[in-house]
């Protein structure tokens, strides 16, 4: 579910993300992400204007790759585009300890823990004011411009509720831009190396957990959003 988090900040999209958690805290993940038809005109747009090539692809995987491979605890990543706006691939943590980890300990997206004598593990995940945009800040500077330009409050340090940030989208680009945002999901099937014993902000069944993250819901922030797994 953590690695939801990386296509959070590529605008409004929908993803399937499944992946296995493994003894130790490392990760194998397998990632589908595309952009929605009005998101994808919109940035177009931007790419355009900011000097980009026509045929760019407007969802570059090999750039958002180059991204997440440089963050801490980072493995290996290869991402492809499969189409103009569609991308998929595949993403190994070597620590989710160390994702993102940072001197702030308020910034922290991720945390693992592992307790040998009890044989339990646990990952905790926070998205909130602090956390977002530190993880924002370690990408490429077009994606903090992309966001920038969708108005989205957590990018730009504002304060609104869903509603009025809709309501916003509509006026500048039109209530078919705000319709996918509301429809963006994140999809995500994570399995554990042993039954989860509890799930918080997902479901579980054996020893896979499955979360659905309105994307909506990260954008505006009315209140944290915290993920847990315990197995």
């Amino acid at each position: 579910m953590f690695a939801s988090i990386i296509i959070m900040a590529f605008a409004s999209c929908s993803a399937r993300i499944d992946g296995t958690v493994k003894d130790g805290g490392a990760a194998d993940l397998t990632l589908k992400a595309s952009l929605g038809t009005r998101t994808t005109a919109i940035i177009g747009s931007l790419r355009a204007f900011m000097g980009d090539k026509a045929d760019a692809p407007v969802l570059d995987g090999q750039a958002i790759g180059r991204s997440i491979a440089a963050l801490p605890g980072m493995r290996g990543v290869s991402l492809k585009n499969t189409g103009p706006s569609a991308v998929e691939g595949s993403i190994s943590v070597a620590n989710l300890g160390d994702f993102l980890a940072s001197g702030n300990p308020k910034s922290r997206l991720v945390t693992y823990a592992e307790s040998k004598e009890k044989g339990s593990s646990s990952i905790v995940i926070i998205l909130d004011r602090d956390t977002i945009p530190e993880f924002i800040s370690r990408l490429s500077p077009e994606v903090g411009d992309y966001l920038s330009a969708l108005m989205v409050p957590v990018v730009l340090g504002e304060t609104s509720s869903a509603k009025e940030y809709l309501d916003l989208v509509s006026s500048i680009y039109g209530k078919s831009l705000a319709d996918e945002i509301v429809q963006a999901r994140i999809h995500s099937y994570i399995e554990f190396p042993r039954p989860i014993m509890l799930v918080k902000g997902g479901t579980a069944a054996g020893k896979k957990a499955e979360f659905n993250i309105p994307l909506l819901d990260v954008f505006v922030l009315e209140k944290p959003l915290r993920y847990e797994v315990w197995w």
